[in-house]
């Protein structure tokens, strides 16, 4: 259980930066696009939200498992109430999974690995987009943000 409990400690740092982030933006940035074609800012912050939920249920499942459908929010209080709630049923899910879950091979999509290496592609993920939206946050204006990880 040592290995889930860095895994879960480790993206938590992660995540409660992500979570940190989301108190610096305000209603009207919510769908901000730096281009025509990207995610919007929510978009993207849900993206990265439902892709962790989706990697610890396939790993539970021992299979592809979609991930839900985001639930409809209209302010940027909403939203974070909907990411806080995800991090919690998500870290549930990591602290329910046996040695032998981290331990199986999964197919996901082709791709197979054991149950602990497709949670740190799922971090690695996260990580990459959540380095997107402060970019998408510095192009808003925002100049005071947190340091990329939490060590506290």
């Amino acid at each position: 259980m040592s290995k889930q409990n860095d895994f879960i400690s480790g993206w938590l740092n992660h995540r409660s930066v992500l979570l940190a982030l989301l108190d610096t933006v305000r209603d009207e940035h919510l769908q901000y696009k730096p281009w025509e074609k990207a995610m919007s800012l929510s978009g993207l912050v849900l993206h990265m939200n439902g892709a962790m939920g989706m990697f610890a249920n396939t790993v539970k499942n021992g299979e592809f498992t979609p991930p839900s459908a985001p639930k409809p929010f209209e302010t940027i209080e909403e939203l974070r109430a909907i990411i806080q709630a995800d991090t919690e049923a998500t870290k549930a899910v990591l602290e329910g999974l046996s040695d032998e879950q981290l331990e199986s091979v999964v197919d996901f999509k082709g791709m197979k690995m054991a149950g602990i290496a497709l949670l740190e592609n799922a971090k690695d993920h996260e990580i990459h987009h959540k380095g997107q939206l402060f970019t998408y946050l510095r192009l808003l204006g925002i100049e005071e943000l947190p340091f990329f990880v939490s060590r506290s």
